[in-house]
């Protein structure tokens, strides 16, 4: 399986950084599938400490601001690597950026021999390229590792046609096509994504990463979220 975390995921109750309680309880939740003898990738992003998208207030040019994005996506990386190392969980961080003191680089057939020897893999430093999302990296990665499904954690327990927040009879999807989903300009996830999982049949699972144990259970039991495939 491949799990697309989005930075935000990590920041639990603070408003900048990584919430170590947070961290603890994905790395608890991530060894109770590993020991269920689940091969796990994760692409990580960095929206806790940096976004993209804050470039035009800071004066910084998009492409500028999106290599500061990746950067952030490693430190998250490490951070998560050294808590499941903790755990006893064997890690490793590869980054699409060249960081070598303390990251591999993403090399695909490396990526497919730790995952053959029981290793988490995180995918951090994105794409490695600017423009592109994290979900875009999580879509490429799973395709890569030929996972089963990408699960995408987020604060919300599904998709709807409307922000639930805002419109009172937003409709909620159990289940969605990725024709449908593009057809809608939906936003849970970024289009590229969904049309690349759409080229590769690559089923994704969105959930509410926030309620207890919803990881273990969207990949064991299944049933939460919303489920967007093929029609």
């Amino acid at each position: 399986m491949l799990l697309k975390l989005s930075g935000e995921a990590l920041l639990g109750k603070k408003e900048f950084g990584i919430d170590v309680d947070v961290l603890k309880d994905i790395a608890r939740q991530i060894k109770v599938l590993r020991e269920n003898g689940i091969e796990i990738g994760i692409v990580i992003g960095g929206g806790n400490i940096f976004r993209g998208n804050e470039s035009k207030e800071l004066k910084i040019d998009r492409a500028t601001a999106d290599y500061m994005g990746m950067l952030a996506t490693v430190i998250n990386g490490l951070a998560l690597q050294s808590m499941l190392m903790s755990y006893g969980i064997d890690a490793r961080v590869m980054s699409s950026l060249s960081l070598t003191q303390v990251a591999e680089p993403y090399i695909l057939a490396k990526a497919i021999t730790h995952l053959q020897k029981g290793r988490v893999i995180i995918f951090a430093g994105g794409t490695g390229l600017p423009f592109f999302t994290t979900d875009t990296t999580a879509a490429l990665r799973a395709i890569e590792i030929k996972a089963d499904a990408l699960f995408k954690a987020t604060k919300v327990d599904a998709i709807y046609s409307a922000d639930p927040t805002k419109v009172k009879n937003a409709k909620k999807y159990s289940t969605i096509t990725y024709t449908e989903f593009l057809a809608k300009n939906l936003k849970a996830m970024d289009s590229t994504a969904v049309s690349l999982c759409r080229d590769f049949k690559m089923p994704i699972i969105l959930f509410n990463m926030t309620k207890k144990d919803n990881l273990i259970k969207a990949v064991l039991e299944g049933g939460i979220g919303t489920f967007i495939k093929e029609g």
